[in-house]
């Protein structure tokens, strides 16, 4: 967890103790970290003060990792409490590893030490690794940026991995979408229509029988709280509707679209569909086809085929406003996504300014991505 403040979404200049305690404060992260993370541990840098006068106490080692940030000042006293924190259970990180000796007498104490990767060449983070042999510690490859250099650093004994390489298009391949792949992004296309063309995604679902068993046990899992079983494409159109089928039709696709892809790249396009939804329905808008829904899903796309976004939406027959919003072009679907995207990273002032553009108060805004965050993983955990 990141403080960051302003349009230049970059550390402001406050003392770095007190961007702690906002992070911890801030009313928008009363969700709960362990919410917010997804039942992951949160990072939290923590800057000496904070450590020394035991600030992290309150929070539950479970749920987080301390960073101590590079440019602390190494001292007896920052040594002593980190012993301490570390007793009681807590998991230790150095933050921006700089590789100088005077962190040595950390070592023992040390659980994770996270390198900027884009500080070093590969050759470099090879020999500076080799430093480390025999601690037992944990490497964290921060800023990692592209696939390759992901498979890079896994064979350099990395295993924890920050950046946005899950979600970015792999450029370096430039696959071609197959038959399969078409298929799929057609029950997508049949997603956007005003009425579904239930012929034509019968004959999809014909030639992958496993599509609707997925499909099924999306729209059987408990989130969705049917009071009957639903045992068939046709049964489902009668019992749910139309605007319910699109967005789960949209969903699988989703779903069988990303099924080698790192796991975060599903959960985040869910909870953007889901808060994308929530804000057009707090609008009182006409949703259907399910236009909020799908531009949230379809919000990483290209990453998720591999392609650059244009080549993706010239394959890819949806509705004119979501391929606007996708673009990033201004429009009331493209500011869902900004929305949500601001939310993520943590820029509650810009997220607020756009939430009174659209005149839409700030408290339903958040209260919908809390909800988009639970159910997004209410629905992982029920349909894999």
């Amino acid at each position: 967890m990141l403080f960051r403040d302003g349009k230049s979404n970059s550390f402001p200049d406050i003392d770095p103790n007190q961007a702690t305690s906002n992070i911890l404060t801030n009313n928008h992260l009363t969700l709960g970290i362990e919410q917010i993370t997804g039942d992951l541990p949160a990072y939290i840098n923590f800057h000496a003060d904070t450590l020394i006068f035991h600030f992290p106490s309150f929070l539950d080692p479970k749920n987080v990792v301390l960073e101590i940030l590079e440019d602390v000042p190494v001292t007896p006293q920052l040594l002593a409490a980190c012993q301490s924190l570390y007793e009681k259970g807590y998991k230790l990180a150095l933050d921006d590893f700089d590789f100088d000796e005077k962190w040595a007498p950390f070592y023992p104490i040390i659980d994770i030490i996270k390198i900027d990767v884009l500080q070093f060449s590969i050759i470099e983070i090879s020999k500076l690794v080799r430093k480390l042999a025999g601690l037992n510690v944990t490497l964290l490859a921060e800023k990692v940026e592209t696939s390759q250099q992901f498979e890079r650093l896994k064979m350099l004994g990395f295993t924890l991995f920050q950046g946005y390489f899950f979600a970015r298009p792999e450029m370096l391949k430039q696959r071609k979408i197959t038959t399969a792949k078409q298929n799929i992004l057609e029950l997508i296309s049949q997603a956007s229509q005003i009425e579904l063309n239930i012929d034509k995604i019968s004959e999809i679902f014909a030639i992958d029988p496993g599509l609707t068993y997925k499909l099924l046990r999306f729209i059987n899992s408990p989130t969705y709280g049917s009071s009957q079983e639903i045992t068939s494409l046709k049964h489902a159109l009668a019992y749910i509707g139309q605007v319910e089928l699109k967005k789960f039709i949209a969903l699988l696709a989703l779903s069988d679209l990303s099924s080698d892809k790192n796991p975060e790249i599903m959960r985040l396009s869910l909870v953007r569909a889901k808060f994308c939804e929530k804000i057009a329905l707090s609008r009182f808008e006409n949703e259907n086809p399910p236009k909020a829904f799908l531009t949230g899903i379809l919000s990483l796309i290209d990453g998720i085929l591999d392609h650059e976004l244009e080549y993706v939406l010239g394959v890819l027959p949806i509705h004119e406003g979501i391929k606007s919003a996708l673009r990033s072009e201004q429009c009331d679907l493209g500011d869902y996504l900004s929305l949500v995207r601001k939310i993520e990273q943590g820029l509650w002032a810009e997220a607020e300014k756009i939430a009174n553009t659209i005149t839409l108060d700030s408290e339903i805004c958040f209260q919908a991505y809390k909800d988009s965050l639970s159910w997004a993983d209410e629905m992982l955990s029920s349909g894999t």
